[in-house]
């Protein structure tokens, strides 16, 4: 993984990457130095073996193996320090996604925007090979001399990967490609992208043009909660990594996020949190985050 600059909080940013497209291979790597690093791209991470603690914004998840972890665009994150992997760390881009076939986008949808949902995804023992033998084949070709159309063998086999990790999520593998499916996955695309100016359910229903009535009956037989909370949770995420790895003023961050006060902001973030915006960072700073 690299890194540049840091950025407030001892945080990296992201070097870019060439055509927005890596992988690598880790063997028994130990985890030297906990750089704690912004992602600007997407990330797959397959871990056969290994150990210690991976953390993704203000998750904690324990490594044991045989599991994929994903990162997506935005997210916050660092390996413990002597956590031991192997595996590999697949990296790309929104504008090498293009390159991949449309069919693949459902996937990807519903994977990257419940990103928070989709962080750790343990791998049944019988289909780990599989899922090795993929990575193994696309960081062969990685490797191999460049040709004129390589990027597209490239994201031939990122969509392989990705319809397959797809199907390892319950709600893919569940749900059939139908309207209120697309619905769905429209509406985490609204939501990624516009939650920093719409708050409102019936706004973003109206883009979808449905009834906010409507709206809430797909979001809660899709993954049990309504919009709102959808919505808000979405907020949540986005002001503890402000909060976290910026030194916004709160009055700046609720200005970010559509916010009338920043008074109006703390009540939210109180609400959902138990802890006013300053106390929320003033944790983070004790422990030296």
């Amino acid at each position: 993984m690299e890194a540049a600059d840091t950025f407030d909080i001892d945080i990296l940013i992201e070097k870019e990457i060439k055509d927005s497209f890596y992988i690598g291979q880790s063997k028994n790597l130990t985890i030297e130095n906990s750089e704690i690093l912004r992602a600007d791209y997407n990330r797959i991470f397959l871990i056969s073996e290994g150990n210690g603690t991976l953390y993704v914004d203000d998750r904690a998840l324990e490594i044991s193996g045989k599991e994929m972890f994903l990162i997506g665009k935005g997210q916050v994150f660092s390996f413990e320090k002597f956590s031991v992997l192997t595996g590999y760390e697949l990296i790309f881009g929104d504008c090498f996604w293009e390159k991949t076939p449309a069919s693949a986008n459902n996937c990807k949808a519903i994977l990257f925007n419940n990103i928070s949902g989709n962080q750790n995804l343990k791998i049944p023992a019988e289909k780990f090979p599989e899922f090795s033998f993929l990575f193994e084949t696309l960081f062969t070709e990685f490797c191999g001399d460049d040709y004129i159309n390589k990027p597209d063998a490239l994201a031939a086999y990122l969509k392989i990967i990705m319809i397959k990790t797809g199907n390892l999520n319950k709600l893919l593998s569940e749900a059939a490609d139908d309207f209120d499916n697309k619905l769905y996955n429209k509406f985490l695309n609204l939501v990624a992208k516009k939650y920093y100016e719409i708050h409102g359910v019936s706004e973003y229903a109206r883009q979808l043009n449905i009834s906010a009535r409507k709206l809430s009956e797909i979001c809660k037989q899709h993954n049990g909660k309504g919009p709102k909370d959808i919505i808000n949770n979405q907020l949540i995420t986005e002001a503890k990594r402000a909060l976290q790895f910026t030194k916004k003023p709160v009055k700046e961050i609720a200005f970010d996020l559509d916010f009338a006060t920043a008074e109006q902001f703390s009540h939210f973030f109180k609400k959902y949190t138990q802890l006013s915006p300053q106390q929320y960072r003033s944790g983070f700073v004790k422990i030296g985050m």
